[in-house]
């Protein structure tokens, strides 16, 4: 995982997109022409089935394995489940509800969130079981400080993400992807007041804010855009890097997705175990 120094832009770790059942979103993102990874179990009753990009970024379907320890989990206090669980409250259970930025220092990063004024709660350390496409498992710890706009509950939230010990194991097969998706180029959102929305993003990125409203990441790039009517703030789509368009294209029609060419993007709407649309754009 890229480390980001105080002074420059944090890096983007990877997304949080929630579904209701990961057999569906293991179905789709197949389809889709991505490695899947096998289901990681947390153990708050959260689980899911992660993509893993040649950059260190990954995609996270994220689905509720065990109800009642989620439960408790909420009620404990635990900020990534009652995030998750007030995201499904409004919006159901399918989505895109978080950005995670990589770290080095989370107790830091939740001093800054406090001292900021967008802290969405406590703290969170926790550790599973992972297992690589051949099989070899490993532990993987995590220790995680969130952020969100201050009063919002069922919206979008942000957290980054400290790799406390990372699995030793061999991720090569898991990022190898039948549409060439090498790396995320953007994610893109829309809210009512996107230059609100844009100062908190900035904030929590350690980044800045250009004229039309992007935000520089160290691997990647945030986009917000206006949409009236909205709430708060809304994850909508993700960029990604692919070796061909040709070849991805070929892939979706090949598989029954619906797509649209956009100039040169491919841009696929959400679905069920898709929670956000997904644009291939062909960079080396």
């Amino acid at each position: 995982m890229t480390k980001s120094p105080s002074d420059s832009p944090r890096p983007l770790d990877h997304v949080v997109l929630p579904t209701a059942d990961l057999a569906i979103a293991r179905q789709r993102l197949t389809a889709l022409g991505f490695t899947v990874s096998p289901v990681g179990i947390h153990p708050f009753g959260t689980v899911n089935c992660c993509v893993y990009l040649g950059d260190g970024t990954f995609l996270e379907p994220l689905a509720i394995g065990d109800s009642a320890a989620a439960g408790e989990a909420v009620a404990a206090g635990n900020v990534f489940v009652g995030r998750d669980s007030a995201f499904r409250n409004a919006h159901g259970d399918e989505g895109f509800s978080a950005v995670v930025f990589g770290t080095n220092d989370a107790d830091a990063d939740h001093s800054e969130f406090v001292a900021a004024g967008v802290s969405a709660g406590p703290r969170l350390d926790f550790s599973r079981p992972f297992v690589d496409a051949s099989g070899k498992s490993d532990v993987a710890s995590f220790r995680l400080a969130f952020a969100a706009e201050p009063g919002s509950q069922g919206d979008a939230f942000l957290f980054t993400c400290e790799r406390v010990n990372a699995p030793d194991v061999d991720r090569s097969a898991l990022q190898a992807h039948a549409n060439g998706a090498r790396r995320v180029l953007a994610v893109e959102a829309s809210v009512a007041e996107p230059a609100a929305a844009a100062d908190l993003l900035a904030t929590v990125a350690r980044s800045s804010v250009d004229a039309v409203s992007e935000i520089p990441l160290s691997n990647a790039r945030l986009a917000v855009r206006a949409m009236a009517g909205s709430s708060g703030l809304r994850l909508d789509a993700m960029v990604f890097a692919v070796d061909d368009l040709a070849v991805a294209r070929e892939l979706l029609a090949r598989n029954g997705i619906a797509h649209d060419l956009s100039g040169q993007r491919l841009v696929i709407p959400p679905a069920p175990g898709q929670g956000a649309a997904f644009i291939f754009e062909e960079k080396s």
